[in-house]
């Protein structure tokens, strides 16, 4: 009798069938990214799907807030009862107009942006009802959703759909949440939010208060730590930037210093001083520079712009990025020989020391609490150096990169491989 040969197992380097790995019920083909409308926040958010192998297999949703006259000093209370206030203040302000109409008087239009005193009309709104319905409409033909969010806006809305739908979910919350980690899958959060914990922080806050300092906690099992912020620049991007600007900064005399200026925070605060320090040490570095780019972010106050753009416009080394489209950025990190970057931003800063390219930083000194921190970390790395002005641009200096989205992207795919998930782009 002739034996019955049996069909050789699949060899591991061969792709697996789905039903081998789980079915569709183990294998995450999308994310939903939850925002709250600052770029910052939604950039790390981005930069994670991205390394995740998802950037075009997302979908973005934004929790808003009412924007426009008294609603900017409101941003501290809760979103849904910053809504329903802006919802009262608003029918009284209809019902007042009514009134006043009615005795003959002229009143002068509520102020607001957006084209409404709510201001969502054209913004797709994170709907917690509408993301926990889908996530259980699809699950059966798609499978199980990623979420990732950032910023406190958006804490309740990721909680409860994890609350809601934790078997078809896993949320990653990026930036400390400050209370109740175990209301998600994954925390990604940068080494300088546990600053508060520290010695030194502990001394320079009040004992009475020091209770109501968050984080409380060090981190558990779920947190991961991070150098800086997440972002989209990697080395893939870097490369097609170089391609797609090559026209434009190929033909610069060299070496090319990239300029990056940012805006006053609470925890970084300076002015026009600043930036007469800043356009003092630039005059000095101009002698050993073949080209100099400067650009300015959203939170640059106009003062600031202004003495750069009065001090260094008409110098014919120096290029002033007038913020029209096409932004250079992309451009400048894959072309710069060097960068000199305001203290204010962590994602600015990250973006730049994850090209390996000299990183200067002016305005370290006016920083503190938390900032301190992470300005102390790059520096004791050998990422970072001060910038004084006697600096000559044409030495060239290098670090390892930060990788801190490719990092986080790799524990996130653990995780998912603990509970017999895993992402197919």
């Amino acid at each position: 009798m002739r034996p019955i040969r049996l069909t050789e197992p699949p060899s591991p380097t061969m792709p697996k069938a789905e039903i081998f790995e789980g079915g569709v019920y183990g294998v995450i083909r999308r994310a939903v990214v939850i925002g709250n409308g600052s770029s910052g926040s939604e950039n790390q958010c981005i930069g994670l799907v991205q390394a995740l192998g998802l950037a075009d297999k997302h979908v973005l949703y934004r929790v808003t807030r009412p924007r426009g006259g008294i609603n900017d000093w409101l941003h501290w209370l809760p979103v849904s009862l910053h809504k329903k206030l802006d919802y009262i203040m608003t029918l009284i302000d209809v019902y007042t107009r009514i009134l006043v109409r009615s005795k003959g008087r002229k009143l002068v239009p509520l102020s607001s942006e957006n084209g409404g005193s709510m201001g969502l009309s054209c913004i797709l709104e994170a709907d917690l009802k509408h993301i926990v319905s889908m996530v259980r409409e699809t699950y059966e033909k798609d499978g199980p959703l990623l979420v990732v969010a950032s910023g406190r806006d958006t804490v309740t809305i990721t909680s409860s759909i994890r609350r809601l739908v934790s078997e078809n979910v896993f949320v990653v919350q990026i930036q400390h949440p400050r209370l109740h980690l175990n209301r998600f899958d994954m925390v990604i959060t940068p080494h300088h939010d546990y600053y508060p914990l520290t010695p030194q922080a502990q001394e320079q806050v009040p004992r009475f208060i020091r209770k109501w300092i968050t984080p409380r906690e060090p981190p558990d099992q779920h947190v991961v730590l991070t150098v800086g912020a997440l972002h989209q620049i990697d080395f893939a991007a870097l490369r097609s930037a170089a391609s797609a600007w090559h026209d434009m900064f190929a033909p610069l005399p060299k070496p090319l210093l990239v300029v990056n200026i940012g805006g006053p925070t609470s925890c970084c605060r300076y002015g026009v001083d600043l930036a007469k320090q800043l356009v003092t040490g630039l005059l000095s570095v101009l002698a050993n520079c073949g080209s100099v780019r400067i650009s300015f972010s959203d939170r640059t106050p106009e003062k600031v712009y202004n003495v750069v753009v009065k001090e260094l416009g008409d110098n014919p080394k120096v290029y002033i990025w007038d913020r029209q489209e096409p932004n250079p950025h992309m451009g400048h990190l894959a072309w710069a020989d060097a960068f000199v970057v305001t203290a204010d931003s962590v994602s600015m800063i990250s973006e730049v020391c994850s090209t390996g390219k000299p990183v200067y930083v002016i305005g370290t000194e006016r920083c503190k609490w938390k900032y301190s921190a992470f300005h102390k970390t790059l520096k004791e790395r050998g990422v970072i150096r001060p910038f004084t002005g006697t600096e000559d641009i044409s030495e060239s200096w290098s670090y390892p990169p930060l990788n801190d989205t490719a990092e986080a992207a790799t524990r996130v795919r653990e995780e998912l491989a603990k509970r017999g998930w895993r992402i197919r782009p």
